[in-house]
């Protein structure tokens, strides 16, 4: 019986010469450039900030002994002098982020260069945003306990004007991106301006804006709890006194309070958005 004839394989074709790389020699060099300048920041960081060794070393032993000080919480300080803070908190922090939604719509709308056709305005817009970013909230309660003295006053209006640029830059870009067909046909009728707005804008926009709304007010909360500790309101003012104090069960009770409102607001966000948006 004959044994089965088998084929030689293909011979493998034999390489062009060519190199694939995935980078051009131009792109290797920015990414090398990129990573040097990271390296040498790193660098330059580690030898500013001055790390003492001993006290690095000597950190477990300190958060130890704090941790047996705090313990137990002191559950019977919430009812006088915990809770009336807690809900000034809550108050700032609501209060600033609508206060913030009312200065940030008409902001947000001279940003869009699709719905306010002026590069000047534009400009002007987005100067104001870029204003109410660059500077922290702390920097801010700072500024209006100086005018205005401590209180939840400062507070109030630290989180609205810290809060105008985060929202008036997300409710732009939604502008932005706005399809433009429900535009055209409304421009197509003659519709006025403002009509544009309410029936061509608005409608496409607003589950962004009530969910930028709701992050803001989200992170409001978080931030409202520190502000008290430059006087402007609070809890923070709460947790400075026990602090300076160095009633430490006392503080373990703000901290676990702001840890639960904290929670809560971020489930009540999640429901909100799930169940609304």
């Amino acid at each position: 019986m004959n044994a089965p004839i088998t084929r030689d394989p293909a011979p493998l074709a034999r390489p062009s010469g060519r190199h694939w790389q995935r980078f051009t020699p131009r792109e290797r060099l920015m990414r090398f450039a990129v990573y040097l300048v990271v390296v040498a920041a790193i660098v330059a960081s580690a030898r500013t900030v001055e790390v003492i060794p001993e006290f690095l070393l000597d950190a477990p032993e300190q958060v130890h002994d704090l941790l047996q000080r705090m313990w137990p919480i002191a559950w019977s300080y919430y009812p006088g002098g915990v809770h009336d803070a807690l809900m000034d908190t809550l108050h700032i922090a609501s209060l600033g982020t609508l206060i913030a939604l009312v200065m940030a719509l008409p902001i947000g709308l001279a940003a869009a260069p699709n719905v306010v056709p002026s590069r000047v305005v534009n400009f002007v817009a987005r100067l104001l945003l870029v204003s109410s970013q660059s500077v922290n909230s702390l920097v801010w309660a700072l500024l209006f306990v100086a005018v205005f003295g401590p209180g939840a006053l400062a507070g109030t209006l630290a989180i609205a004007f810290r809060s105008v640029g985060f929202v008036g830059k997300l409710f732009g870009e939604a502008l932005e991106e706005t399809p433009r067909g429900p535009l055209e046909a409304l421009e197509a009728t003659g519709a006025p301006w403002l009509a544009r707005l309410r029936w061509g804008w608005w409608p496409q926009v607003k589950p962004a804006f009530w969910s930028i709304a709701l992050f803001r007010w989200d992170i409001n909360v978080r931030e409202s709890a520190v502000l008290g500790l430059v006087g402007a309101g609070g809890i923070g003012m709460v947790l400075d006194s026990a602090m300076n104090l160095f009633q430490w069960t006392r503080v373990a009770m703000v901290l676990a309070a702001i840890f639960a409102v904290v929670v809560v607001a971020e489930v009540i966000v999640t429901q909100v958005r799930k169940r609304v948006l």
